[in-house]
C-alpha cells in the first residue's frame, strides 16, 4: 500500500484508541540485537510518562513493531510516530555506528471502534513471536508489555 493510500482518513482523536505497525527500513532487522530494542522500548515509555499515550500493548518484532495505545494528549497520531522514530534513530544509529534511515517511511494504522475487543488485540499483538516462530513461550521473548497480563 502507498503512502498516500496510507494517509487516506487518517484521523487523530484524544483518548482514541489506535493501533499501529511500523517497520524498518529495508526491512532490515535491526532488533535482532536487544540493545537496539531496549531503545526503541526507552522511547515508547518515555512517551508514555509524558502522558501523550497511554500505551496498552506492544512488541518489538526483528524488522517492525506493533503497538496499542490510547492518545493521551492534543498531538496528533503522526506526532507520536514521529517523535519514537525520530528519537530511536537517533540512539540506534550512536549505538550501531550507522549512519542513514532505521524506519520505513509512514505506518498503518487502525483506529479502534467501539465493538473492537481491546484485549484481543492485545493478545493479537504479544503473541506475534510465537506466530513467528521465534519462541514457543512468550515469556522466552523480552520485547514486549502489555497492561494485561493474564
Amino acid at each position: 500500500m502507498s503512502r498516500n493510500e496510507l494517509l487516506k482518513g487518517r484521523y487523530s482523536k484524544k483518548q482514541h484508541i489506535y493501533h499501529v505497525t511500523f517497520c524498518t527500513d529495508k526491512r532490515k532487522q535491526w532488533f535482532n540485537n536487544l540493545y537496539c530494542g531496549r531503545i526503541l522500548v526507552q522511547q515508547i515509555k518515555k512517551l508514555h510518562e509524558q502522558r501523550d499515550v497511554n500505551s496498552l500493548a506492544w512488541v518489538i518484532m526483528p524488522d517492525h513493531v506493533h503497538w496499542l495505545f490510547q492518545l493521551e494528549n492534543t498531538i496528533p497520531l503522526s506526532t507520536v510516530i514521529k517523535k519514537v522514530k525520530a528519537k530511536s534513530s537517533i540512539e540506534i544509529n550512536k549505538l550501531m555506528h550507522h549512519k542513514g534511515s532505521i524506519w520505513q517511511r509512514g505506518f498503518y494504522d487502525h483506529a479502534l471502534r467501539n465493538e473492537d475487543n481491546v484485549r484481543q488485540i492485545a493478545r493479537y499483538i504479544v503473541a506475534n513471536p510465537l506466530r513467528a516462530g521465534i519462541v514457543k513461550n512468550i515469556g522466552d521473548y523480552s520485547l514486549w508489555d502489555a497492561i494485561w497480563l493474564d
